[in-house]
Parts: C-alpha cells; structure tokens; sequence
C-alpha cells in the first residue's frame, strides 16, 4: 500500500464510563473519550488517526455501544485493532469489536437512528455502588404513567420543548421511532430510538417524566407542555449520569444495542 493511502475503514464497537470523561468530543482543555481513543489509535496504526463517532455524548453520559470510525493506511488483523487499542486506553474504555472493510464507512453521517436509555432510581435511599451510573428520582415513580406519557413523543415533531440551550442543529424536527418506560426492580428505563436527537433532548424527556411518575405532571399536562416547544417551561434537565448510548441503526448491518448492566 503506497505512502499517505488511506484505503482501509476500519469500525470500533466502544463502551465507556461518562463520569471519566468531559463528554465524547475532543478538546483541548479536558479530557475526552475521542482523544483517548484517537491517541491509542494513532499507536496501533503509526501514524496520526482522528476518528468520527455516532453519538456526541456529553460529559458524564455513558456508553455500552458507540460506533467509531476511521480511515488508514495501517494493515492490521481486526483482532489487533480490538485488543491494542483496548490495551493503550485508560481503564473507562473498552473496545468491543471492530470491523476492517475497503468500503466507505462512516460512523456519524451512515447512521439511520441512535437508540439510548435514561435509568432512574426511585430506592428509598441514594445509590451507593451506582451512584455515578445512575440518576436518583428521590421519590417512587408511577412507570405506567410515565410510560401513557411518553407515548405522545412518538413520529415525527418538532422538539424545541425539550432543545437544549445552546444546541447548533439547523432543525428542531426528530423523528422518535420507538419509546418505552419500563420498571427492572427499583430501577426506572427510558428507552426511546429515533433518527437523530437534539442537544439534551433526551435529559430533558427524562426530566419532564419524571415529574409524571412523581405526580407533579399529568399526562395531558406532558403533552401540553411539549406542544408549546417552549424549554423554559420545562422542568429541570435531568442529570447526565443516568444516560446511556446503547446502540446505532445502520442500513443492511443488524448491531444488537446493549443493556447498562443493571438492566
């Protein structure tokens, strides 16, 4: 392979513990899984590498299954990608799988959905083991009315109720494919898949549900409130630490999503 080529694609399967991290995107000041990954990368390949994720996760969120790319001009067996970059990251990374192909692959822009899951914890008592992986609801949820809730976000809208301030999207318009409120012991999951999310959008839904499962929000109130698409009268954003990217859609290519563990 001639000098300076880039023909090889090669596709990271990566999890990681947001709370270690300033969010998925590189800076400069802080640091990020993106240069994490990009200087263990740039090792196993020998030569400088940037690479594109699915999902710009924000500081503190977590991962079980983000999609990485990159182009090189390194030849590698597709286990030597996994296990050397799994080894030359710090300890809140791992690698799950990779890919090697000669076709175009892009990460970020191939991507047809994202899918990820808000866990809630309404125990009596703050988490202590999970403390940093879960959000505590401070009181008992009622996951049912959550759930009817919830069902209004369904198709295609405009979500300005739950935009985050400061977010570069050119369109409010998301299109949610599939939601779901559902209980796993004294844990709360909101589990919602759609084409693309805006900034916060989905600590805010969780914000906003959680008012319904405490009772300080009814249904027809959730959606009255969605339909002004008007965040300052939304309740607080939930924080990040209850939130999951558990997989990305891609056309012709079935990636299972993967559960955070105490679901």
């Amino acid at each position: 392979m001639s000098s300076g080529a880039r023909n090889t694609y090669v596709v990271l399967g990566v999890e990681y513990d947001g709370t270690q991290f300033n969010g998925f995107q590189r800076q400069s000041h802080a640091p990020s899984v993106q240069g994490a990954l990009e200087t263990a990368i740039s090792n196993v390949a020998n030569e400088p590498i940037r690479i594109v994720g699915a999902g710009r996760t924000d500081a503190g969120v977590h991962a079980t299954q983000q999609v990485v790319s990159f182009q090189t001009s390194a030849e590698r067996p597709t286990d030597a990608w996994r296990r050397g970059v799994s080894t030359l990251t710090p300890r809140a990374i791992g690698i799950l799988w990779a890919r090697v192909q000669s076709a175009p692959f892009h990460a970020r822009f191939d991507a047809v959905s994202r899918r990820y899951v808000y866990v809630w914890s309404d125990a009596a008592q703050i988490p202590v083991i999970l403390r940093e992986q879960v959000a505590w609801a401070r009181t008992p949820l009622d996951v049912e009315a959550m759930h009817d809730a919830a069902r209004c976000l369904l198709g295609e809208h405009d979500f300005s109720a739950f935009r985050g301030a400061g977010c570069q999207s050119r369109s409010p318009w998301r299109r949610i494919v599939a939601i779901e409120v559902k209980r796993v012991g004294s844990y709360v999951a909101i589990d919602v898949t759609a084409n693309a999310f805006l900034k916060h959008m989905v600590r805010n839904i969780a914000g906003a549900l959680r008012e319904v499962g405490a009772g300080a929000l009814t249904a027809d109130g959730f959606a009255a409130l969605f339909e002004r698409g008007d965040r300052t009268l939304g309740p607080p954003t939930a924080p990040p630490v209850g939130l999951y990217l558990v997989g990305v859609g891609y056309p012709h290519w079935r990636l299972e999503a993967r559960m955070p563990p105490m679901l």
